[in-house]
């Protein structure tokens, strides 16, 4: 129930590699600006569909070449399943055995995939758009999840289309006419979003607390105040709405509420505990997949000492070794004593890839 194939062509600075994986751990080792990072992003464009690093498809296209390609084998108990994605001038395509895919949120079911890297702890530090798709992402996997892809989408198209016609500063009645997908779907959504957050808090605070010697609490604030519904608040924000031409209240302004030992995080905490912070997160979340979900989540692991000490990093490394998923580890050295032996070892240097 793993990753057990990617080849990667023309991908930042990979002209071709190919790695077979192993199910349990996978180390990948070699000096910086090797492309380790880039290899990961590749399997991580596999599952997602997009970059963890940035949202300009033209810097992943290798220098001199139009068009990236990954592609990937997922053995299942059942079958094994190929997917592929290209990436060029004209966006990304993804195609799932040979067919296109309907949407890219049929990579993700195909191959879940989760990332730890240095610069996760962006996911405290950065705005609230983040963490909403962190937690899309955990609801997508947990509650039927065509059925939340389908209300996502219904209500992003009709936030789409209200805030056009607010901006262009149509009629009342034309703006209105997307207030119900909006408060429907709004619905569906913020209640999928505030159960995964209640489910969420009880697996992320023995964690927290096991990571950072603190309480960790986790609240979702809806986009809206609570002592209204989707569609009295909606209504009352007309006037703001015309104003600032985009609709202001809805689960796209929602947050997830971090706190430790009572106090908001922002600002507050250094860079190697927010990365912990993210880290517990993220752990917490693999926790909540479900168990008898055909492929488990696979989990990048990139340069985990960076920025840790020796305690935090003891610390963040037993804890995932406690969870049951594939693992692809990053490292400057050949070894990583602390997960075990690995299955299978690559070296990469300047670009290129070997099997050890």
């Amino acid at each position: 129930m793993s990753l057990r194939r990617v080849q990667v062509t023309d991908f930042r600075c990979l002209q071709s590699a190919t790695l077979d994986l192993d199910p349990r751990f996978t180390l990948i080792s070699g000096p910086n600006a090797s492309g380790k990072t880039s290899l990961l992003e590749a399997m991580y464009v596999l599952g997602r569909g997009r970059s963890f690093r940035t949202r300009r498809l033209e810097h992943l296209i290798r220098q001199g070449t139009e068009r990236f390609v990954v592609f990937g084998e997922v053995e299942t108990p059942d079958r094994r399943i190929s997917m592929g994605v290209e990436g060029s001038a004209s966006g990304i395509r993804a195609k799932i055995d040979g067919s296109k895919a309907s949407s890219l949120a049929e990579l993700a079911v195909a191959l879940p995939v989760q990332i730890i890297d240095p610069e996760i702890h962006h996911l405290i530090e950065e705005g609230p758009s983040r963490r909403r798709r962190f937690l899309d992402w955990g609801v997508f996997h947990l509650f039927h999840v065509r059925q939340f892809v389908a209300h996502w989408q219904r209500y992003h198209q009709a936030l789409k289309q209200r805030n056009a016609a607010l901006k262009s500063r149509q009629p009342r009645t034309l703006v209105t006419a997307w207030d119900h997908d909006l408060v429907s779907c709004g619905n569906l959504i913020t209640d999928a979003r505030a159960q995964y957050v209640a489910l969420l808090t009880q697996q992320a605070e023995a964690i927290g607390r096991r990571l950072l010697g603190m309480e960790l609490t986790l609240g979702y604030r809806y986009g809206w105040p609570r002592d209204q519904s989707l569609s009295e608040a909606v209504q009352q924000s007309w006037n703001h709405d015309q104003e600032s031409g985009a609709t202001q209240v809805g689960p796209h302004r929602a947050e997830l509420s971090i706190r430790l030992n009572g106090l908001g995080v922002k600002d507050r905490i250094s860079r190697g505990q927010q990365k912990l912070l993210a880290a517990a997160l993220l752990m917490a979340q693999v926790k909540l997949f479900p168990e008898d979900a055909p492929v488990q989540p696979c989990l990048l692991l990139d340069d985990p000492a960076a920025e840790l000490d020796d305690a935090r990093l003891t610390g963040l490394i037993r804890e995932v070794s406690t969870q049951s998923m594939q693992l692809i580890v990053t490292t400057l050295h050949g070894e990583f004593s602390a997960l075990g032996a690995p299955g299978r070892r690559f070296r990469m240097d300047a670009g290129r890839v070997e099997a050890l």
